[in-house]
């Protein structure tokens, strides 16, 4: 069932300024509706926002800070940085562009339509900077940093938002590049026939090559992330699975005496390369996230943060340079309000992150968390119950439980109305 977009009108307690009944409208373009749309008025009012590129704001920060480490890590022969910056590129994207450019197979939980932003079957909101890769490769570029806000449904806490922050960066390699501190380049290949896939390498690839490609991608962003969070900085390398890279691998950080994922790195897939006019390259890719970065870096305990326009937040981050160290000092940390909202499921197509759109679309930003805190299956007649308890917390005052009424009551119509569960108020 497709949040909003079924056959009932759309309910009036959302805004409908990006929406009509045959279209959406993202940034100045039109897509018509299907079946598939499921993207709503409440995820489309961010789409623009680009806090990223908004000067002082936390995420620019860390954006800058790596930026300003490639300039200086990697320069040409005259000085030049040789990373280009890619910081404005539309979130719209085709289906084909965030999927099977990236090798993504068609059954891959990653496409759900519970996961994604669709604004139609053919178009939707990236969930993931990397769909553009191979365009920017088939561009003719060989080595691009590339941030941006994206877009997935997900659950509601202090960590995850429907929109967050990338940054990504991509390197290629010709033979004469890769190989020219060896001994004998001239006897060095990049790819191999008739080889085999292994844990190691993919079945093109040269172990050699392979080994030099893991390598630089380790020391560039061991440097990268020493550089953010100190020389002394304790980190290990996790193997992993990504459709697009292989091998692939995870960093993560020995923080506040826990390990701590930051980003996820590989060798890039050859057929990628080979779709994107490089077949004659090889390269690396990583992808970090920005609130991560941001959160850990700056102590900044809750992602609904970033968005604030409260001057006490923003004002913290106006620094005289990019580097200098801050902490995030809280602001005053007003009471939550409980609120649980119960209702029987109907028979077929409720998605939990249906509901958590919907609780989204209505109680916005003053909704700090909800939590499943109990399921009961009827004995009788099998029907299943699900329990939910919603935290509301403004982050810049002190909600009344009459206005919080007003919004959950809403939350529990739309609920009747656009999901088809049936209320145990």
């Amino acid at each position: 069932m497709a949040l909003f977009f079924h056959a009932r009108p759309l309910s009036p307690l959302l805004d409908p300024a990006a929406l009509s009944w045959d279209s959406v409208e993202v940034l100045g373009r039109s897509y018509p509706r299907d079946d598939h749309t499921n993207v709503t008025a409440k995820i489309l009012s961010k789409v623009g926002r680009n806090l990223h590129s908004r000067a002082h704001h936390p995420l620019w920060l860390i954006k800058e800070r790596v930026k300003a480490h490639f300039y200086r890590a990697y320069t040409g022969r005259r000085g030049n940085p040789i990373f280009s910056v890619f910081d404005n590129l539309s979130p719209v994207v085709t289906v084909e562009q965030n999927f099977d450019s990236l090798l993504i197979p068609p059954d891959h939980p990653s496409r759900k339509k519970g996961d994604n932003y669709f604004l139609n079957r053919g178009h939707m909101l990236r969930a993931h900077t990397s769909a553009h890769q191979r365009d920017l490769v088939r561009s003719g570029l060989d080595s691009f940093l590339l941030a941006g806000d994206v877009y997935r449904r997900d659950q509601i806490d202090a960590s995850h938002y429907p929109v967050f922050h990338q940054m990504e960066g991509v390197r290629l390699f010709s033979e004469h590049q890769l190989f020219a501190d060896a001994e004998r380049p001239g006897q060095l290949s990049l790819f191999e026939e008739d080889g085999q896939r292994s844990p190691q390498k993919q079945e093109t690839h040269s172990l050699h090559a392979v080994r030099l490609v893991e390598s630089d991608l380790k020391r560039c962003l061991t440097r990268l992330i020493r550089h953010l969070f100190g020389e002394d900085l304790e980190i290990r390398w996790v193997e992993c699975y990504f459709p697009f890279t292989h091998p692939s691998f995870e960093m993560e950080v020995r923080f506040q005496g826990d390990w701590l994922e930051v980003l996820g790195c590989g060798v890039m897939e050859q057929q990628l390369l080979n779709s994107a006019g490089a077949e004659h390259k090889v390269g690396w890719a990583f992808g970090l996230g920005l609130e991560r970065l941001a959160m850990v870096l700056y102590g900044i305990p809750d992602i609904r943060l970033f968005w604030s326009e409260d001057e006490r937040f923003l004002r913290q981050f106006h620094l005289p340079h990019i580097d200098q160290a801050v902490t995030f000092q809280p602001l005053s940390k007003y009471p939550p309000l409980l609120n649980d909202i119960s209702f029987w499921l109907p028979a077929q197509g409720y998605s939990e992150n249906d509901f958590y759109d919907l609780v989204r679309s209505i109680g916005g930003d003053l909704v700090e968390k909800v939590s499943l805190v109990d399921q009961f299956t009827h004995p009788k007649n099998k029907k299943v119950s699900h329990c939910y308890r919603i935290a509301y917390r403004h982050m810049e005052r002190t909600l009344s439980q009459e206005e919080v009424r007003v919004v959950h009551r809403a939350i529990e119509r739309a609920a009747e109305q656009d999901l088809g569960v049936r209320g145990r108020y």
